[in-house]
């Protein structure tokens, strides 16, 4: 297993945000992971471990993630601010140029990230989300964020998740929804097992939509010229096969990989995506 070190960052309001950080090779740009909507930096534990030391993983923690500080405001639970918080990241840590893998919201933010400045971007994998989001996923996310639940054991957290996510990952056996638990779950003071997120981040989420003012498209397309590779779950209920093909029409340079017997969203450790993410490393220039 890979080591690492925690490091913290400032936002400009005032919190203080963490990051995973694994060790690699100076002469490389790092790769810095953004997790999904509820998700946290363990998300990238297999990802990171594979890939330190030969390149510098660093998994950032959203505000309202993880060890990352919650917002004061809910309102600032939205892709706008995330993107200021990664901005201050890069700025901390003295980044010009690096590797964004983002899973979903993750993904979002590295389009968003790239729209404004691709030239830094020497590489990007999104993970199961594009320009088009499925409204059935949407309205299945929105059935469960923010609902406070708790367990007595990480057996019994395992056990939940493999009732309710069956269809995501059917294929699972519970050593695996053992890991999955511990990585979106922590131990509460109170000695219970519960999410590792603020529940609050569900406000804006669930709030009514309103017209947007970025063209979806337009900001995939600030990836062009850009190594890249769009990783889609083969029962994916965000991204679809639809989606995914105009995607590749529109981007002739990327690679796109569908993994077999999962949903929303794939996790990086399946085969498929390993061997997707080696590729996708072969083409960053050094």
């Amino acid at each position: 297993m890979a080591a690492w070190s925690d490091g913290y960052w400032g936002t400009s309001d005032g919190l203080r945000l963490h990051y995973r950080d694994y060790p690699g090779r100076a002469d490389r740009p790092p790769i810095i992971c953004i997790a999904g909507l509820t998700r946290n930096a363990r998300d990238f534990e297999g990802v990171a471990e594979r890939l330190s030391p030969d390149w510098r993983v660093i998994c950032a923690e959203l505000r309202g993630r993880g060890e990352s500080q919650h917002a004061r405001d809910s309102a600032s639970y939205v892709p706008a601010t995330y993107v200021a918080d990664m901005e201050a990241l890069f700025v901390e840590l003295g980044l010009d140029r690096f590797v964004l893998f983002g899973t979903s919201l993750g993904g979002l933010v590295t389009m968003l990230l790239a729209a404004k400045d691709n030239q830094r971007i020497a590489g990007a994998l999104i993970n199961d989300i594009g320009p088009v989001i499925e409204e059935g996923g949407l309205e299945r996310i929105r059935t469960y964020i923010g609902r406070s639940q708790s367990w007595p054991t990480w057996l019994h957290a395992a056990r939940y998740f493999s009732e309710t996510l069956a269809g995501i990952y059917p294929k699972w056996n519970l050593e695996q929804w053992l890991t999955f638990a511990k990585r979106v779950c922590k131990l509460s003071s109170g000695g219970r097992i519960v999410f590792d997120y603020d529940m609050r981040i569900a406000e804006p989420f669930k709030a009514p939509a309103v017209a947007r003012e970025i063209d979806p498209w337009a900001t995939f397309r600030a990836l062009s010229g850009v190594p890249l590779l769009v990783v889609r779950g083969a029962h994916s209920d965000l991204l679809s096969a639809e989606t995914l093909a105009k995607m590749q029409a529109e981007m002739p340079q990327m690679e796109s990989v569908t993994v077999p017997d999962v949903g929303h969203a794939p996790t990086l450790d399946e085969p498929q995506a390993i061997e997707a993410i080696e590729r996708l490393l072969a083409r960053v220039p050094i």
